[in-house]
């Protein structure tokens, strides 16, 4: 069982492609992902989200208009975590691979023109109107930890219900991205204006669920050793397994 589970793991992936607008994900499959989201660890149980599904597709469309700021931060930050070739990439064991970003965000100082600008709008626009559900997790404030200073752990919860709907959509051969964009502002206001979401609750992120059209997914990853990230007893005794 455990060997299966670990397949799993090594298996999920963030396919960063359009969906086939053809192929939804089912109703029994969809359940079984939100199912797996809730027996989610959550810390003091406080269970402290919300789920908005959405497959209305003009909904779909109004959130897929959303027009969000790309930060000088971003591009700068971006920038310093891609790799130019696969053999960097499998040397720094970290980052992305500049590939599957469009030259304005793999050119170092370079500024994000308005018709590139306009470019990615209308990818993701793409993405998500032909998607087929778009779930939004929204977090809330109110439910957190005893005496986490910044909610810590409650952020922490909201990753433990993401991973245990990744997993799952995988293992049903769903394909699955995560949305960070909608959760900055304006973003965050305008999904909570179409969806009519309360003020009280913030847009953690979203994620797209579908089915890749199969020419246009490639998938691959890199991963640091155990031994890289693990120490033993002490900090720098390296662990060996």
């Amino acid at each position: 069982m455990s060997k299966n589970i670990l397949d799993l793991i090594r298996e999920r992936k963030s396919v960063r492609s359009v969906f086939d607008p053809h192929r939804p994900v089912t109703k029994e499959d969809l359940g079984k992902i939100l199912e797996a989201g809730r027996w989610a660890p959550t810390a003091h149980n406080m269970q402290n989200y919300e789920l908005v599904v959405v497959d209305d597709k003009k909904l779909l469309e109004a959130i897929g208009n959303i027009r969000y700021p790309i930060t000088d931060t971003f591009m700068k930050e971006n920038y310093e975590n891609l790799s130019f070739s696969e053999e960097e990439w499998r040397e720094k064991k970290v980052g992305l691979l500049g590939t599957v970003f469009p030259p304005a965000l793999r050119t170092p100082g370079m500024k994000l023109d308005e018709a590139t600008y306009n470019k990615l709008i209308l990818w993701w626009g793409k993405a998500i109107a032909e998607n087929s559900h778009l779930v939004v997790v929204l977090y809330d404030t109110r439910r957190r930890a005893p005496d986490s200073e910044g909610d810590f752990l409650g952020i922490i919860s909201l990753g433990c219900v993401l991973e245990n709907m990744w997993l799952m959509a995988n293992a049903l051969g769903s394909d699955f991205q995560v949305v960070s964009i909608l959760s900055a502002d304006p973003a965050d206001k305008e999904v909570k204006r179409i969806l009519q979401i309360p003020d009280r609750l913030k847009v953690a992120f979203a994620f797209r669920l579908g089915h890749a059209i199969p020419h246009l997914a490639k998938h691959m990853t890199v991963r640091r050793d155990v031994e890289d990230f693990t120490h033993h007893n002490r900090f720098g005794n390296k662990f060996v397994h």
